[in-house]
């Protein structure tokens, strides 16, 4: 998992806790909306590094 993945990761899953820890109704806050975007970024960055190869040989 790359740097900027877990990066998203981290910051959906702190964006869900403060949403729920705010709010105990379900409504749509900045929060939630937050975390969903982190998560679509996290999902984003996960295809690009599985897309881009990293070759520690350098010859």
């Amino acid at each position: 998992m790359s740097k900027a993945a877990a990066g998203f990761l981290i910051l959906a899953l702190l964006s869900g806790v403060i949403h729920f820890s705010l709010f105990s109704e379900t409504e749509v806050t900045l929060p939630l909306v937050s975390s969903g975007v982190f998560a679509v970024l996290f999902m984003l960055a996960l295809v690009a590094g599985r897309r881009i190869k990293f070759d520690p040989v350098l010859r």
